[in-house]
Formats: C-alpha cells, sequence, structure tokens
C-alpha cells in the first residue's frame, strides 16, 4: 500500500473509529543519547497515530528540504520507527485511572491497521 504526501500534512488525518478516545502520551527517543528524549500528547489514539506518521513524514522533509511531495509504503513507515533508539506509547486507561504502556510493535500494528483503515 503506497500513500502519496504533500510533506506538512498527514497521510493519516482523520479517525479509523477507534472507539477508544483514550489520552495518548508518545514517547520517543531518536537517538541513543539522553537528551534525544521526547514525547507528544494526544487526546486519543487515533491522533497519536497520526502523530507517528508526521513523525515520519517531518524526518522525510528534514532530509530533503525541496520536496514537497513524496510516496512511500508502511514498511518505509516501519523501517523509520525501527530506526528510532526508542519508542512507546501510554494509553489512559480510566477503570484503573492509569497509563498502559505499549511497546514498538503494538504501536506499527496500530498504525498499519489505523492506516489501513484510511485507505479501505
Amino acid at each position: 500500500v503506497l500513500w502519496k504526501v504533500v510533506l506538512g500534512s498527514s497521510s493519516c488525518s482523520g479517525m479509523d473509529g477507534d472507539r477508544r478516545k483514550r489520552h495518548s502520551i508518545l514517547l520517543v527517543q531518536f537517538e541513543d543519547a539522553p537528551d534525544a528524549k521526547t514525547y507528544l500528547d494526544y487526546p486519543d489514539v487515533p491522533e497519536a497515530l497520526d502523530g507517528v506518521c508526521q513523525l515520519y513524514e517531518q524526518s522525510l522533509k528534514a532530509a530533503n528540504p525541496g520536496l514537497r511531495s513524496t510516496t512511500y509504503d508502511v514498511n518505509d513507515l516501519f523501517s523509520y520507527l525501527d530506526s528510532v533508539a526508542d519508542i512507546s506509547c501510554l494509553v489512559f486507561n480510566p477503570r484503573t485511572s492509569g497509563y498502559v504502556p505499549h511497546n514498538r510493535e503494538w504501536i506499527k500494528a496500530r498504525v498499519f491497521e489505523h492506516l489501513k483503515g484510511q485507505v479501505q
């Protein structure tokens, strides 16, 4: 599956029907350096998944500043996710009033489902 993207806008935008509209925090460590850590705060899981796509698209734009649009597939996105030192997502669980941690593989699976929902 290929997505044509105008850089600066998310190819993943929109909702995917996910009923779990739970506050989500994306934790990313771009490099091994301790100061390469950051977090991104989202009101729900679908927006966090859009944020994952936006991180990749921003890296494409930084690597190719003159590029206005590009095409990539899910394997390109997954390679990017595998290239960051660490990535995880904390999703609020209202039953426990706490956050449930999810790893890189969970993020990749949810991004795939999210994108698949956009294509169908």
